[in-house]
């Protein structure tokens, strides 16, 4: 086997953390592009019918 330098703890540490974020960091991050698409394309109604179908269906 060749000889190589031993990983250092925070080396690994460094590398599991690129790559993952905190959940609520990334609803943070895509909150607002959710919320510019549901004016852009007027989903507020589509939401409500949904939310309103969905009650109805757990409701039976």
């Amino acid at each position: 086997m060749a000889l190589t330098a031993p990983r250092t703890l925070s080396r690994t540490r460094q590398s599991r953390r690129t790559g993952r974020r905190h959940p609520l960091v990334a609803t943070l991050m895509a909150l607002p592009l959710a919320v510019l698409l549901l004016v852009v394309f007027d989903g507020w109604e589509t939401v409500a019918t949904q939310a309103s179908s969905v009650g109805v269906m757990l409701g039976r």
